[in-house]
This record gives C-alpha cells, structure tokens and sequence, in this order.
C-alpha cells in the first residue's frame, strides 16, 4: 500500500476548510442577509455599524405606520436627493437598483416622512404600538391658521409635526394641510415650554422652522434599500420648491384693526372686482409656473395682502414682479395662450421692462421686472399716457 504524506493530507484538510468557510460566508451575505433583511454592505465612508442602526429604525417605523394604515411618503432632502441622481434606474427596476444600503444608511440625524392631514385620524393606538416598539415619541401642536379671519382669531390647536426616536436616529413626520388655495400647507415647529429641546437635535431638522407651502404632488411607489416606500414622482421638483416654500400667513389682527379705522368696502362693484382680480391672480400664477417664472405679489397687490389680507377694491389692476433674470420669451404667448391679451409693452430687456396684460372686463396684469445693482434692486414704470418714466429702488431683500 502506498504511504500517503501526512503534509499533503494537512494540506487538502486546510483547504477544505477554507472553501466551506468561504461558502457559509457566501450564503449569509447573498442569500441570509437578503432574505432577513438584516445586513447591508458597509456604504463608503462610514461606519457600517451606524448604517445599519438608520435602516433598521426607518424599517421599523414602516412598519408601525403600514399596520395602522396610514399612508406616509418620504420627503427627506439628502435622501431625495441622492434618489433622484438614480431615478430612472430606481422607476425600471421593481427591487430597487442595488443590494447595497445607498440611501436610508447615508449619515443623517433624522429621515423626514411627510402624510396628509385628511389621511390621518390621530389614533391613540399607533403610540401605544410605537412604544412597544420601543419608540420615544414627542407630538408638537399649533394654532390652526385656516381658522383665523377678520372674525374669528381663536384657532384651535391641531398637530404639525411628529418625532419618533429609537436608538441614535429619529423619524421626523411632517403633517401637511390642504388650503382653500388648493395648495398643501405644513406648520412651524415651536416647542412648548415644558418640551424636552435636547429630545432631539432639533436645530438640525429640514422641515419646521418656518411654514411651508407645496404644490399637491402626485407620487411614485418604489423600492429603496429593500424597503417600499412612496416619494414625489419628480424628486428634483419638490427639492427645488423646497428651496423657495417659506410661507407668510397673512396679519389677521394688524388687517382687523386697520379695518376698525377704515371700514372695508362690502359695494357689490367692491365684491366683483375681488372676485376677478383673485381668478385673474390665479391664471397668471398657473401660467408663470407652468413657465417655471418664480414671481411675487407686488406694488397695490402686495400692498393689500399685507394690511387688509386682502385685494384692494379700489385699484382696478393685478400686480407682479420678475426677476429679469427670469425673463422668458415665451411670456406673451403663454399668457395670450391663456386668454389675456398684451395690452402695453414698456421698456426693454434691457432697461425698465413692464409687460401688461387684459383680463375680464377692465380688470388687467401688470407685471414689472426688477434689475439687481449693487446692494438693491430697482424697476421702471412709464405712465401709459404721457409716456413719463420712473425709477424706483429698493433694498435687496428679497
């Protein structure tokens, strides 16, 4: 019988040894890992320990809001942002577009959610299920503004915003509320005195430290990171929105004690004209945006919004101001497209450029452009007439 060398006998023990080990290994990553949803691959620059712990929280929280039904969509600006570099890749692929943890492990304090208010029935029983879970949760309430009015300045508090926490990482939830402008609000977030403020660290939060106001977006269900989830169905969008949604109420005491002084004008012409100029301010922010013209009110417009919260019956025009920055060719004909007439052209491109539009009746749109010098700003006006021009300059604050 042939002697057998125990060195090569060692040998092929060792490596037998080595392949089963690399297979077990092989097995819990791409199969285990996946099938438990356990373990993700370390993302670059970070600690993989730390990933994990921000997955886990957001699938957890997942879950308690998908076994109360309640329909929540992600609106979390870093997250989105790096989505939205793989959209197309994340929209043609049902599993999302890689095994790798790429976005919910991506360092951050928070993952912000948002949900609609009319979705939303304020169950005692999804706290109690957070806590089970093992979940800190603080709610923050507010006055609620759409009740506020010349008559009634009480408001009843209504929630705004939520934050759950467990371990190192915390969910902010955004509540948001439709307004009678078809547009969806969401409130600021101002901590009560009694509220813990080292809770969380609030200061580091996206959303809450003034209100907001969004277009109602339609939405896009995906898979990211293993995990189904709803966002805008046009993230760049929504960032970009986000970036100008800072919203002013109007002063409903300071409009209320200068109508004490000065009573409103309730004439039927009054009325109507209110009625006209709102529906003409409408078509004009519907077609500047479908231009993508960011704009604002100006001038009487302005005016009225911010003493009386209202139209000012007795100036018989629409006001708006441009950036010329942000001037289009395509102006004159979306808005003669949309049914309003160029009535006078003043100026140019270059110097005191103010376009004016015919709406119903005798009710028309003025829009003035605004130039940038220096630390201020100015625009031109030409009275139609005589043809006389003016220059008016204004600090740069906007």
């Amino acid at each position: 019988m042939q002697k057998i060398n125990k060195n090569v006998v060692l040998a092929l023990l060792s490596l037998t040894s080595l392949v089963f080990l690399l297979f077990q290994l092989y097995y819990y990553k791409f199969y285990l890992s996946q099938k438990n949803g356990a373990v993700f691959s370390k993302v670059r620059g970070s600690q993989s320990g730390q990933d994990s712990t921000r997955w886990h929280v957001v699938r957890k929280f997942l879950g308690l809001i998908s076994s109360h039904n309640i329909p929540v969509y992600l609106i979390d600006p870093l997250i989105l942002g790096l989505v939205n570099k793989d959209i197309e890749q994340i929209r043609s692929s049902p599993d999302g577009p890689s095994p790798e943890c790429k976005y919910f492990c991506a360092p951050r304090d928070f993952t912000t959610f948002a949900l609609l208010d009319k979705t939303w029935k304020h169950e005692v029983g999804l706290f109690r299920t957070a806590e089970k879970m093992g979940f800190q949760w603080l709610k923050i309430i507010n006055k609620d503004p759409r009740l506020d009015g010349m008559d009634d300045l009480s408001g009843i508090e209504i929630p705004l915003h939520y934050i759950f926490k467990l371990a190192s990482h915390a969910i902010h939830l955004v509540v948001f509320y439709e307004r009678s402008g078809n547009y969806l609000w969401h409130g600021p977030l101002r901590l009560k005195q009694y509220m813990d403020r080292k809770f969380v660290p609030f200061r580091k939060l996206h959303f809450g430290r003034y209100p907001g106001a969004y277009e109602k977006p339609e939405f896009l269900h995906v898979s990211i990171d293993d995990l189904k989830v709803q966002i805008p169905k046009n993230p760049s969008s929504f960032l970009e929105e986000m970036s100008h949604s800072r919203f002013l109420e109007c002063r409903y005491r300071e409009a209320r004690a200068f109508f004490q002084l000065y009573p409103d004008d309730a004439s039927l012409d009054a009325v109507e004209f209110r009625k006209k100029a709102k529906s003409l301010l409408h078509l004009a922010a519907l077609t500047l945006n479908n231009l993508g013209v960011k704009f604002w009110l100006s001038s009487g417009t302005c005016l009225g919004w911010y003493r009386q919260c209202n139209v000012i019956p007795h100036s018989k025009d629409v006001d708006l101001g441009v950036f010329i920055r942000d001037y289009k060719a395509d102006i004159i004909p979306a808005f003669q497209k949309a049914g309003l007439p160029l009535k006078h052209k003043f100026g140019k491109v270059e110097d005191s450029l103010e376009l004016s539009f015919q709406g119903e009746d005798d009710v028309k749109l003025d829009i003035f452009f605004f130039y940038e010098e220096g630390n201020h700003i100015w625009n031109g006006g030409t009275q139609a007439k005589s043809g006389k021009k003016f220059k008016y300059e204004l600090d740069l604050y906007l």
